[in-house]
């Protein structure tokens, strides 16, 4: 290749980077996705092709997209999926209501006392570092059902996250609020309400959106025990029948719906945000 066709393909990628940059943000966002995402699908085609063509995992060949999501669409369509769905988000539901009740009061107690914070920093940073699945065998002795055992799974990964945001939240509020709230003559409740919630809002759901995905990764295998409904039931009970088209069907649907949990919570941060246009 010439200089003169390397500094005109120069020239034009600086050109349509000029004028991409133009474009509502909007749009912007929306192209960078289409093209992360058509990336993604691009290789995941690319490495279905590999492993059919291989002799050794050519088994594994309905991973590819085609035979996924041609087993998403018989699943929607039969509506089997929609049960599965539901009974995993009841159980990150109910794990992360309980998260936040426990957390929240725990985080705010954390930053807003100097005591409680140097007493209870060190066991719970402990506790912090233990996987939730650790727990797993205490959770089968000490609950009663399957359920149960799960949703404390989720809160125990759930309920970190939101209390050293909460607390970290609470640290950051400028101690001249609390002045002129005593001097107003507020209250202790008065000032959680006025002053300490509404300051610490974006920290609270910042551990939340932390807590959410540590939840939606914990769910799956959490799911494997004996628990008949849910996303991770419905992946091992597909690895079981060899029906890996469904399994990465389910995969998918993972994916998304962590994706959509997400976004919720990164609109619930930007809504909080003091520094949000």
């Amino acid at each position: 290749m010439s200089t003169a066709q390397m500094s005109a393909g120069a020239e034009f990628f600086s050109s349509l980077s000029q004028n991409f940059k133009k474009l509502p943000m909007w749009a912007q966002s929306f192209t960078n996705a289409v093209l992360g995402m058509s990336i993604l699908l691009l290789l995941w085609w690319l490495g279905g092709l590999a492993i059919a063509s291989n002799p050794d995992t050519a088994a594994f060949a309905d991973f590819a997209p085609g035979p996924t999501f041609s087993a998403l669409g018989y699943m929607l369509e039969t509506g089997s999926l929609w049960e599965t769905i539901y009974s995993s988000l009841y159980r990150i539901a109910i794990g992360l209501f309980w998260g936040i009740v426990i957390g929240v009061p725990v985080g705010v107690m954390m930053g807003y006392f100097l005591a409680v914070r140097q007493v209870a920093n060190m066991p719970f940073q402990f506790l912090r570092m233990v996987s939730p699945l650790a727990w797993m065998p205490i959770a089968v002795l000490a609950f009663e059902t399957w359920d149960a055992a799960i949703i404390f799974l989720i809160v125990m990964a759930t309920v970190w996250p939101i209390v050293f945001g909460t607390a970290h939240g609470v640290q950051r509020i400028d101690p001249n609020w609390f002045r002129v709230a005593r001097n107003l003559g507020a209250d202790g409740f008065q000032m959680l309400r006025r002053v300490i919630m509404p300051a610490i809002a974006q920290d609270v759901f910042a551990g939340i959106r932390l807590a959410i995905g540590v939840a939606w990764v914990v769910l799956v295998p959490a799911e494997y025990l004996g628990v008949t409904s849910g996303l991770g039931y419905a992946i091992n009970d597909a690895r079981d029948v060899l029906e890996y088209d469904t399994l990465a069907a389910i995969v998918v649907v993972i994916g998304v719906i962590g994706y959509l949990l997400d976004a919720i919570a990164v609109f619930l941060i930007k809504r909080y945000s003091w520094h949000a246009s």
